[in-house]
């Protein structure tokens, strides 16, 4: 320094020193600085490295300063420090000024460098006193004699607050426009360097008008040093920038993301918050996202074919007479400030209504029209004679869905559903959606809602029959069932069909063959089969309504059970929670991989599971899911529908051999979903729907059949079957006939296999 600087130094520190008091002027312990362990949230991730939650008060990512791009510190010391590198850690001439408005009464400035900025945020209050400014400077004066100017910077970068809940650049750079800091442009580059000076008046997200100003100053502070050119200067002034919107591009996997927590907390306390551990979980974003959409679409679906249910709520706005302008649009936010938007559901307030016409402001600001069709359903409310709250109009609040172009007026459903997708080799779960809304419903009907499975259950008690001796091509009688009791099972259609195989009773889901098949194997030693496919049998009833799915499971256990038969026969455990590491990486939980499949650790035998699939395909070829083959166009799709009494429960269960999908959908409370609602017109969808996306690309499998199986005239058997003769027909009074050796059986022509 020049003793002129020196005697400007001299000045300014006597100044904001005189005032203070002796305890004052103590320089803190400098621990916090020296060792710094930056508060680094828990991360959530999937496995392919998409964040789905971050849980702490500090969005935080720690970047070594060898990392942060060269661009990110020039632009940050160019408008908050130019003489950084020269400096000791305080700018003379800039404290002399302050000294000088200090002592004249002139506005107050703030003069401080970044190592005296880094000295505050570390160690002192932020609220201005002369006491706090003079700690200030000689913290300052201490760091940058035990710290090099390099990790004062990495300091400050990591450790400033930036608005939004951001802490550092590179938590900003993902906040504020979705990407790491060195894909950031120069403009985007000045528009982050702007925010230290005051992040919450100058925020991008709340008032990009005062960002892009001070945007403006750092692209011209760049200029002056030389940090970028006049060119780039003038490129970056006229660049259009992108800002990414509040929960834009979030993953939605929020029951994911609370397992997960649970998980983490239950094994590592409170401190996992701000210790930096990352969970990596099974999901696949590609596939998380599918089954989002799908099981939203899916419910909205079901809503729309219910009746118009009303408007959220009403608001004032100013009289029609009133400017239509920014006294208007004013007024509509505020209304709408109390109500939380949605992705897909847009929260709305009507600013016009007719019954063909809607105008309406989101929580956005921006204006949309709603016409045509997107108005027929909500018909009921844009009657001139419309009482609340059917009533839209002027001032309502409501829900609006955009397709392509085209918007129509929606409504927060009342039906709930649930989808999980696992791979069947592994037991990883690649998709998991717990409910429609999980802010509005954290209750994970995955794992945690034990409901009647219904049909879907019947291709394990199928399986539990193929063990003795009933094989597909056995025929069974469809024909009225009364129990000693009086209970008397009816099929969907009211209709009884005589003689069906057992291939055409499971595609079109005869009640009373169930029963009958449930009846020869024994209650008993079904109950206890389905324990090889992980369900609780205690849950299942000890009687024949077992055969009609009476008894409580859930999708999870739905989904491991069928992956025993999409993967030849292994029951094995779902995978969510892959990985815990800490914030060095280092891992302190590791998923146990797949158990090495051997003969002794079977559920039930490979020729078993294979002709369990080959029935199945019948199911999602010509049976009740017959949609399924039809709209995905391929011959690999396996699975059963499932609607409990007065369809207050909706399944549809299945796989293609890499991937086991379950789809859910019932009321919370639970109760009738329509009186003729199915599982084939409701979960279905879903699942078409969800593999529709997560199937591109992989080729049709060709499943060959296992040892153990001949060919029996147009059906497969058990080989020992043609050699002891096998279950030829269950009579309706319970009689069972068996088929000679090498005979085949005297039923009718099957459906044509799905597996040759």
């Amino acid at each position: 320094m020049t003793s002129i600087s020196l005697r400007c130094a001299a000045l300014a520190l006597c100044v904001f020193a005189g005032s203070a008091h002796a305890g004052a002027l103590d320089v803190p312990n400098l621990d916090k600085a020296l060792n710094y362990r930056p508060k680094l949230p828990l991360q959530v991730l999937t496995a392919d490295g998409v964040e789905i939650a971050s849980y702490g008060a500090e969005r935080r990512q720690f970047v070594p300063i060898e990392r942060v791009p060269k661009l990110m510190q020039d632009a940050v010391i160019a408008v908050e420090d130019a003489r950084f590198r020269e400096h000791g850690g305080i700018d003379p001439k800039g404290m002399a000024r302050a000294a000088v408005a200090l002592m004249t009464g002139g506005l107050r400035q703030g003069a401080s460098t970044i190592t005296q900025q880094v000295a505050r945020v570390f160690f002192l209050e932020q609220k201005f006193t002369p006491e706090r400014k003079s700690q200030e400077i000689l913290i300052a004066l201490e760091l940058e004699k035990k710290l090099s100017k390099d990790k004062i910077l990495e300091l400050y970068m990591n450790e400033i607050f930036l608005g939004q809940r951001a802490y550092g650049f590179a938590a900003a750079s993902q906040t504020y426009f979705g990407k790491p800091l060195d894909k950031l442009s120069i403009a985007e580059t000045a528009m982050l360097a702007g925010l230290p000076q005051n992040p919450h008046y100058a925020n991008p997200i709340t008032n990009v008008e005062r960002a892009t100003k001070r945007q403006r100053l750092v692209l011209e502070r760049m200029r002056i040093t030389g940090v970028i050119t006049d060119a780039q200067h003038a490129k970056a002034r006229d660049e259009k920038l992108v800002i990414k919107p509040p929960d834009h591009g979030v993953l939605h996997a929020g029951h994911v993301a609370e397992m997960a927590r649970l998980a983490v907390v239950e094994r590592f306390g409170d401190k996992a918050y701000t210790s930096g551990i990352t969970v990596t979980t099974s999901l696949r974003a590609a596939d998380q996202r599918a089954a989002w959409g799908a099981l939203r679409r899916g419910v909205l679906a079901h809503d729309r074919r219910g009746a118009w249910r009303g408007v959220e709520d009403v608001d004032a706005l100013p009289a029609v007479s009133a400017s239509e302008g920014p006294e208007l649009e004013a007024a509509a936010a505020r209304a709408l400030k109390a109500h939380r938007d949605d992705e897909m559901l847009r929260v709305a307030i009507v600013l016009s209504a007719t019954p063909k016409e809607v105008r309406a402001q989101l929580a956005t600001g921006e204006r949309v029209t709603v016409s045509g069709d997107g108005l027929r359903w909500a018909q009921a409310g844009l009657s001139p004679k419309a009482k609340s709250p059917l009533a839209i109009k002027r001032g309502a609040i409501i829900r609006v869905t955009q397709q392509g172009k085209t918007w129509s007026i929606a409504q927060w459903p009342q039906a709930e559903a649930a989808f999980v997708a696992l791979d069947p080799q592994t037991g990883h779960v690649s998709a998991l959606v717990g409910a429609f809304d999980f802010n509005r419903q954290p209750f994970n009907h995955v794992t945690q809602a034990y409901r009647q499975p219904g049909s879907a259950i019947k291709p394990l008690l199928y399986s539990a029959a193929l063990e003795q001796g009933v094989m597909p091509g056995t025929v069974i009688d469809d024909a009225p069932y009364t129990a000693a009791n009086g209970w008397s099972p009816a099929n969907s259609d009211g209709q009884f069909l005589g003689p069906l195989t057992l291939r055409s009773a499971l595609a079109q889901s005869r009640n009373a063959v169930s029963v009958r098949l449930v009846q020869y194997t024994g209650v008993h030693a079904a109950r206890d089969w389905l324990r090889r496919f992980g369900l609780d049998a205690a849950r299942q009833p000890d009687n024949l309504t077992l055969a009609l799915g009476s008894g409580s499971v859930t999708p999870l256990q739905m989904a491991q059970a069928y992956g025993v038969i999409a993967n030849g026969g292994w029951l094995l455990p779902p995978v969510l929670i892959q990985r815990i590491a800490d914030a060095q990486g280092k891992v302190l939980f590791e998923a146990p991989a797949a158990p090495a499949k051997s003969e002794d650790m079977r559920a039930i035998p490979a020729r078993n599971a294979w002709l369990a699939t080959s029935l199945l395909g019948g199911v999602t070829k010509s049976g009740t899911a017959a949609r399924a083959q039809a709209q995905l166009k391929r011959s690999d799709l396996f699975g059963k529908t499932g609607t409990t009494n007065d369809a207050v429960d909706a399944w549809f269960a299945g796989f293609q051999p890499s991937l086991v999908a379950v789809a859910w959908m019932g009321y919370g409370e639970p109760r009738s979903l329509g009186e003729r609602e199915t599982g084939a017109a409701l979960a279905l969808p879903i699942w078409i729907d969800f593999m529709s996306s997560a199937l591109k690309g992989v080729p049709t499998a060709k499943l060959a059949p296992p040892e153990g199986l001949m060919r029996s005239g147009d059906d497969w058997l058990y080989d020992e079957w043609a050699v002891q003769g096998q279950v030829q027909h269950i009579a309706a009074d319970g009689s069972v006939q068996w088929a000679q050796p090498f005979l085949s059986p005297q039923a009718q022509a099957p459906v044509e296999p799905a597996l040759r």
